[in-house]
């Protein structure tokens, strides 16, 4: 891995994903819109911006070229399929030996087995309708950018986040197949180690054509799983 792509780069998640890349000594190219480019001034000389709407088919092609890797915040914004816009640009025009991981929220389900709280339903159920028709987010928008990926034969990943805080990181978040393990009962992490999870991801063939949905290494359900079985669990 030596190059990669972050799309969404501007963004908290962007950026902590940029100081990570960097950290690993990757050369980092990003996308974000032409109005945010000014909140990447602290890594000036250190990467290559495209700017652009992350659902721009050129933008995409021209900024993952040649990339190892892609990074893809999956931001439902608005209501015109912006994330799935995405998630279709990324799967046709990055290059075919790339890794790609994606992020969206805990809502997403690859095979219907997940087991969501009463705080997950009542956002899906009650605030779809409105915020669509605020024309401001699109939650279902998600859903259909993640099936086109699971859909895909690339060497995808989508991480599902649970909440997330700022503050120092904890090191890499614990990570189940299905939301309702008790491992992720917390529902929290990190901001940064959200972004280091992504990064880890790239390189991590155990992921290769998973959905994990993460949290905070440190919560109370993750260290009742380890005081519990011994060693922090990597994966369910």
């Amino acid at each position: 891995m030596k190059r990669i792509c972050i799309i969404g780069i501007s963004g908290k998640l962007g950026q902590y994903m940029t100081e990570h890349a960097l950290a690993r000594g990757y050369e980092v190219t990003g996308v974000c819109r032409p109005e945010s480019v000014g909140k990447l001034d602290r890594f000036a000389g250190r990467i290559t911006v495209h700017p652009g709407r992350t659902d721009d088919r050129a933008v995409i092609e021209a900024a993952t070229r040649g990339c190892d890797g892609v990074l893809v915040v999956l931001a439902p914004w608005g209501v015109q399929d912006y994330a799935s816009g995405t998630a279709r640009a990324v799967l046709d025009l990055a290059p075919r030996h790339a890794r790609l991981v994606f992020s969206c929220g805990w809502h997403i389900s690859r095979d219907g087995k997940d087991r969501y709280g009463w705080k997950i339903r009542a956002i899906v159920r009650f605030g779809t309708p409105i915020l669509r028709a605020l024309r401001l987010v699109d939650l279902d928008d998600q859903v259909r950018a993640t099936d086109l990926i699971f859909a895909s034969d690339r060497d995808w990943t989508v991480v599902r986040g649970s909440d997330l805080e700022e503050g120092p990181s904890e090191g890499l978040p614990i990570w189940a197949r299905h939301v309702g393990d008790p491992v992720l009962a917390s529902n929290l992490t990190r901001r940064t180690d959200f972004a280091l999870f992504m990064v880890a991801a790239l390189t991590d063939p155990a992921l290769i054509r998973e959905a994990p949905a993460i949290t905070g290494r440190n919560g109370l359900s993750a260290r009742a799983a380890k005081a519990a079985t011994g060693p922090m669990p990597a994966a369910r």
